[in-house]
């Protein structure tokens, strides 16, 4: 039995590209960054999602819409008991290496995904427990009533219970600690692709899953499909240039006219998911990396109103992302449930006033601190670090800027060893309540989960708390509005702005963006 589960590895697929017939098309696709990890439910990181939702399949996705659509469940809803929801599984559904889908993979990937090394925990934090009525039907206990359980769970990947136990994986990659397991390289999913060969950082091949339960319902015109993640963004723009991929992901915004200009190119465009942000540790005595000593700049809010103050968004807006950016006020973008305009408003930017604030708090001087930035995850990331270090440095903060890949930039920040940090945040289930729990809410093993600025709220986190079992719609979203006015005073992280989607792809090529940034290659069309 083992070894037909561990017959899905990287040699045996080799064999899967063997495909013939004309209609057989090679996607190359090249994005900036990679996905972290394999294992599905080791990291909540945005590029890890969207790999892994070529391989695996959650119960529920969302479409080029953002739409919720069936995925491996075919229906959902609450049961007589309020506190229970039923969901209807897939018949007929087969993971990759031929073995059968059933409600008990449901159950082992719920409760490997509730373990203390997933980053995906916080998510079904209100679950109790996970029961397989049958074989296709599963029933998920709450602790209250939870009308929003859905919709956390688009990114929430099923593995197969036989396969994770055959190769040692039962629980997820400890991604902080470095840890490597079977599932870091290696998948055994339900989705329209299969892994072939996996290269972090370097390459990563799939190929079709000609036994997919989707092959019907979806176009599923790519046969293979090879990812190449490059960091430089004028190599990017030149390799679609050339013809050397077909499809870009992250376009750089510098480079969208020279792309748009080309006859062999077609560039999309919308709105992304996605806010980047500034976080700060504030819970800190003291700064690792400050000549400050005995006491946390960070701590004092005049000092984070004033770096508030000091960054002008709008000239990132104009000069660093070309236009490709909308400035932000709050980590929210319009199209998230508690946002409004006036929480989104955009402070003026006010040098002298930042510079008063500064004395006031005790810091005529300024001070010294390190900015740890990505340069290879999101749009212009290290120029918009080196936009803020230059304005920090008009008010008297001396930072030091540096820069490297988001493997290691992740893997530290969740060590909590950054004082001063980007962070981009998308928002899945376009609730205000997923900012709030992971972000916000007070860290603790259960909550928190990427709140590593030390800021800690009673009233605040009262108030999230409440909102996953909330049925009151009124209520609810007032307990919103409260939350948000709470952090906004507070001033807890520094919204640069939301970012804007450019993807690029060869001409004949018929697809769409979607704003998660997680493009579902089964829906590509080859024109």
């Amino acid at each position: 039995m083992n070894k037909m589960l561990r017959a899905v590895t990287l040699g045996t697929a080799l064999s899967m590209l063997m495909i013939t017939g004309a209609s057989a098309q090679t996607l190359r696709w090249a994005s900036a960054g990679d996905s972290l990890t394999f294992d599905p439910h080791s990291q909540n990181h945005g590029q890890t999602h969207a790999v892994a939702h070529q391989i695996y399949n959650p119960l529920i996705y969302l479409d080029l819409d953002s739409e919720m659509q069936p995925g491996l469940a075919t229906s959902w809803e609450v049961t007589d008991n309020p506190n229970v929801w039923e969901f209807k599984l897939r018949e007929g559904v087969t993971f990759h290496d031929g073995s059968p889908f059933t409600a008990e993979d449901v159950v082992f990937s719920f409760q490997r995904a509730q373990h203390p090394n997933s980053d995906m925990r916080t998510l079904i934090s209100s679950v109790v427990e996970v029961r397989a009525v049958d074989p296709l039907t599963v029933h998920i206990e709450t602790n209250g009533p939870t009308p929003l359980l859905p919709n956390n769970l688009t990114n929430l990947f099923i593995m197969s219970k036989a396969w994770a136990e055959a190769n040692n994986v039962t629980t997820p990659q400890d991604y902080s600690a470095g840890e490597e397991n079977f599932a870091v390289r290696n998948a055994n999913g339900t989705g329209p692709f299969r892994l072939v060969s996996r290269d972090p950082d370097v390459r990563t091949e799939m190929v079709r899953n000609d036994e997919y339960w989707g092959k019907e319902q979806f176009p599923m015109e790519i046969s293979r499909v090879v990812l190449t993640p490059i960091q430089s963004a004028a190599t990017r723009a030149a390799a679609m240039l050339s013809g050397e991929i077909d499809f870009l992901q992250d376009v750089p915004v510098q480079d969208i006219n020279r792309l748009s200009g080309s006859n062999n190119i077609t560039m999309l465009s919308g709105p992304e998911n996605r806010t980047i942000f500034f976080g700060m540790d504030q819970g800190r005595e003291e700064l690792r990396t400050s000549n400050i000593k005995g006491k946390n700049p960070f701590a004092d809010k005049r000092v984070r109103e004033a770096m508030n103050i000091a960054i002008n968004r709008q000239a990132i807006q104009q000069v660093v992302m070309r236009g490709q950016s909308v400035p932000a006020g709050m980590i929210a973008p319009s199209f998230v449930n508690g946002y409004t305009a006036e929480l989104d408003t955009v402070p003026a930017t006010d040098v002298n006033r930042a510079k008063a604030l500064l004395t006031e708090a005790g810091y005529p001087d300024g001070f010294n601190v390190t900015l740890t930035c990505t340069n290879d995850r999101y749009v212009n990331d290290e120029a918009i670090c080196q936009a803020v270090t230059g304005m920090l440095g008009q008010v008297g903060i001396n930072v030091r800027l540096d820069a490297r890949a988001n493997s290691i930039h992740f893997a530290e920040l969740q060590q909590g060893e950054l004082d001063f940090y980007i962070l981009g945040w998308a928002v899945p289930p376009l609730d205000s309540h997923y900012v709030f729990d992971f972000l916000l809410e007070t860290k603790t093993p259960d909550t928190g989960a990427w709140n590593f600025t030390g800021w800690s709220n009673a009233e605040f986190d009262s108030l999230s708390r409440a909102l996953p079992t909330e049925t009151d719609l009124t209520e609810r979203n007032a307990k919103i509005a409260r939350a948000w006015e709470i952090v906004q005073d507070e001033i807890v992280y520094l919204p640069v702005h939301h970012q804007v989607l450019n993807w690029a792809v060869r001409q004949d090529i018929d697809f769409a963006v979607q704003s998660q940034n997680q493009p579902m290659l089964k829906y590509l069309k080859f024109k």
